[in-house]
């Protein structure tokens, strides 16, 4: 199966959500008994560990061509969000960007303004239509226009069927599919008054045990974005969808793991799970495929939805490492 992740924001279960995005890889565990061994001295990491795996390219040289124009990203304040809303920036553009944790937000707009670009974090929750409107006419009062928008934010909450809570589902689909709805009603708006613009969703071929709540929210971003390019293509507003494969983030990076262990996790996950290039994808490769897809290269481009998941997808379960316990 292919597991397409954005990282943005997230929660807490409730008692019935059991089994988190986190929980998935189910490694915490065996993390730290391999990493007592390997202090103790114990053993040596078996070949499937140790394995190279294929490496993303070094980054490039950004070239300006997004200046003059202004973007908007949902959920930046971490991984594919975070990433993307730098590299917009580093390409010229006046990047806004909103997220829930103002101090990682606080943190982000920083580093943009310290690498010499323009960036305005802003507070908003996706949940919420007033704070959503808000988020985009202040970002276009700021810098005066709209070019380009990436609906990002998400969050997810795993469990059966019978044990998910209605809570639970309606937080991830308020999030996820209506934050996508209602981020294009407010946009939408500002980028025909200046002519069109593009319009980006992060969506997911995730389709998992538990994952009721994340993959419902996901396929609905798919009709959400494919309807709105309908509605607005002729007014010059292009409007697609991205599929990320899993990607190294703190999304699926269980909390508190050893940078080593989890390294040698990733190296002997990818092999199992990634038909092609058999590794996770970095924020910084999905960022670039948002990026490129924003520019006037994909000016035919409309209405569709994107895998950039390190090759096809497989289908059937989720394979764990030797050694690593599979999730429960």
């Amino acid at each position: 199966m292919s597991t397409n992740e954005e990282d943005t924001e997230t929660t807490e279960p409730t008692p019935k959500a059991k089994r988190s995005r986190r929980s998935f890889f189910g490694i915490a565990g065996a993390g730290a008994a391999v990493g007592a061994a390997s202090a103790a001295g114990v053993g040596i990491l078996p070949p499937y560990l140790a394995s190279a795996a294929t490496e993303p390219p070094a980054p490039g040289i950004p070239t300006g061509r997004f200046r003059g124009k202004v973007v908007l990203v949902t959920g930046a304040t971490s991984g594919i969000g975070r990433a993307t809303a730098k590299l917009f920036a580093a390409e010229g553009a006046k990047v806004a960007f909103c997220g829930r944790r103002v101090e990682l937000g606080r943190q982000v707009e920083a580093e943009i303004r310290q690498a010499g670009g323009e960036a305005t974090y802003l507070r908003a929750d996706v949940r919420v239509p007033e704070q959503v409107q808000g988020f985009v006419d202040e970002a276009v009062r700021r810098y005066g226009r709209l070019d380009v928008a990436f609906n990002n934010a998400g969050i997810t909450k795993s469990a059966p069927i019978h044990e998910m809570s209605l809570a639970d589902l309606e937080d991830v689909l308020n999030t996820n599919s209506r934050g996508v709805f209602l981020s294009i009603k407010y946009e939408v708006p500002h980028l025909l008054a200046t002519g069109g613009g593009v319009i980006i969703c992060t969506g997911s071929g995730s389709t998992m045990p538990g994952g009721v709540a994340y993959t419902s929210s996901k396929r609905a971003i798919d009709g959400i974005a494919e309807v709105a390019s309908l509605d607005y293509g002729a007014k010059g507003i292009r409007v697609n969808t991205i599929l990320p494969g899993t990607t190294d983030t703190n999304f699926v990076r269980p909390a508190g793991l050893p940078d080593f262990v989890w390294s040698s996790f990733k190296k002997a996950w990818g092999p199992l799970n990634v038909s092609a290039l058999e590794r996770m994808a970095t924020p910084e490769e999905i960022a670039r495929s948002v990026v490129s897809l924003a520019t006037d290269e994909f000016s035919f481009m409309a209405g569709s939805a994107v895998l950039v998941g390190g090759g096809p997808p497989r289908g059937g379960k989720m394979h764990m490492p030797p050694g690593f316990p599979d999730r429960g």
